[in-house]
């Protein structure tokens, strides 16, 4: 076999033993039986909160083990067909081999990381909201721009993504908005994206056709499921009803539907005008109050156990993490890891995991990188 799937083959094998080992696979198989075992009680569901605990487990246990086991047939088939074109002196079929070499490379790199997304909440559904930052119709359009790459970011890894509220800007784009995108580790990798995105462009506004730089921020926390208990007072909060903005109907023009709701102690605010329901936006918007409070509770925490300045303002809120630019060049560049990619367009169509997988990389490793702006 050539260098190169030799070369292939030793490192996919070091992630799998990484792996093998961080997940524990005699222990964890049998925990999977016994998993299956209880599933199949007529009683499960007698106690719906044990239930979806043991449902959750289970299904990230055969998440795991099975692409394990994926990963290992793959590998096989790849390096019987490397073998035989070798053999059979098909560069065609060898080359196949080693694209297929190259995939699984991949493929358990990002399960490593995937298996380090050990934080609390890091395996629970994800909030994100964008802002629009100072600039007018300028931000509000390049707000519009990121929800749409997060949108389409979480459709690209089969994440369920709903809008829950979106305020329209005074002449395109939006002013603020928020997801939630629903998925196992849909928080572990989103969080990555917390901070200020800078777009530099020929505005599409400007008449006179000049460059110009906006700024949006982006602010991911998690959802707070049913094993995370967030006591919040209602007494403490004021709840506003209101007609939703933008697109939906007569229904949405004509109804307070909508809700928010404000953390007095805080000053936190949350909003929810995605249902036509005023019940299920107040519902919603209860949950992701829940789940800002939470996140802020999570943010000490990590504040009060780190003292190395530079690791605490990595992601943080109000911190520019990532440039944009389409003109005069092209080039997207993240300014934590120095992740680069030269094609704006792929990432703002959702393809961020190499910027993620940086990320996640780089916070693992503890290193403090610090990287030029590009102009």
């Amino acid at each position: 076999m050539r260098a190169e799937a030799e070369s292939l083959v030793e490192n996919i094998k070091q992630s799998m033993g990484l792996l093998r080992r961080h997940l524990d696979v005699e222990t964890a198989t049998r925990r999977l039986a016994e998993l299956n075992a209880k599933a199949e009680d007529p009683g499960l569901w007698n106690d719906a909160e044990a239930a979806q605990k043991l449902m959750r487990e289970r299904t990230l246990l055969e998440d795991r083990l099975g692409s394990l086991a994926k990963i290992q047939r793959d590998l096989d088939d790849a390096v019987t067909l490397v073998e035989l074109g070798e053999m059979e002196g098909d560069a065609d079929a060898e080359q196949e081999g080693v694209n297929i070499l190259k995939g699984l490379k991949a493929e358990g790199e990002r399960r490593q990381l995937e298996a380090l997304l050990s934080g609390e909440a890091d395996g629970n559904d994800t909030y994100v909201e964008v802002h629009s930052g100072a600039g007018g119709t300028e931000s509000c359009d390049w707000a519009r721009m990121l929800l749409r790459m997060y949108m389409r970011w979480g459709e690209r890894r089969g994440f369920e993504v709903d809008l829950a509220e979106e305020t329209a800007g005074d002449e395109a784009g939006i002013k603020s908005a928020t997801l939630i995108i629903k998925g196992h580790n849909a928080h572990g990798w989103m969080k990555t994206e917390s901070g200020v995105h800078r777009l530099v462009r020929i505005s599409p506004f400007d008449s006179n056709a000049r460059r110009h730089t906006s700024f949006a921020s982006v602010w991911v926390y998690p959802v707070v499921d049913d094993r995370i208990v967030v006591d919040v007072n209602e007494g403490d909060c004021r709840i506003d009803v209101y007609r939703a903005s933008g697109a939906g109907g007569q229904h949405v023009n004509k109804t307070e539907s909508a809700v928010r709701i404000t953390h007095l102690p805080t000053g936190i605010v949350v909003a929810c005008q995605s249902e036509r329901s005023q019940h299920k936006n107040r519902a919603t918007a209860w949950g992701m109050l829940r789940a800002r409070i939470y996140e802020r509770e999570l943010e000490k925490r990590e504040a009060a156990a780190t003292a190395d300045a530079a690791s605490k303002t990595e992601i943080g809120w109000g911190h520019q993490i990532r440039s944009y630019v389409l003109q005069p060049y092209q080039m997207v560049k993240d300014l934590r890891t120095g992740h680069v990619s030269g094609t704006p367009s792929d990432v703002l169509d959702g393809d961020l995991d190499p910027f993620m997988e940086a990320s996640l990389a780089h916070k693992l490793s503890g290193r403090t990188v610090v990287v030029e702006d590009v102009e």
